[in-house]
């Protein structure tokens, strides 16, 4: 009788000790969105410190690469001419800055 309590005892310590263990820390939706953007899944980080735009404050309604309208979200931007232009992501920003003229003329 005496090993089953000393057993029981122990058991029970084990169960206690393990859970203490520290949280996972939780990631929220304002850190990270996820973003399905061509083949791949980009994740753009919407950091408060970051400068925010919004729509009405760029030049262009739709992004010039994929087609996205600017008022869905504005992840980049891009400083041309004078001006600053929105896209959903820095890809479409990236393909943008190739040739940022013919882009504009084409809208």
């Amino acid at each position: 009788m005496k090993r089953i309590n000393m057993f029981l005892a122990a058991m029970l310590l084990f169960i206690l000790g393990s859970c203490n263990e520290a949280p996972a820390e939780k990631v929220t939706e304002n850190e990270m969105a996820p973003v399905k953007h061509g083949a791949s899944m980009e994740h753009h980080s919407t950091n408060d410190s970051a400068a925010k735009y919004t729509p009405e404050m760029v030049a262009n309604k739709r992004d010039f690469i994929c087609g996205m309208p600017v008022t869905a979200g504005i992840a980049d931007t891009a400083h041309y001419d004078g001006k600053v232009y929105g896209f959903c992501a820095s890809e479409c920003k990236a393909e943008f800055l190739q040739n940022p003229q013919a882009h504009i003329t084409a809208k």
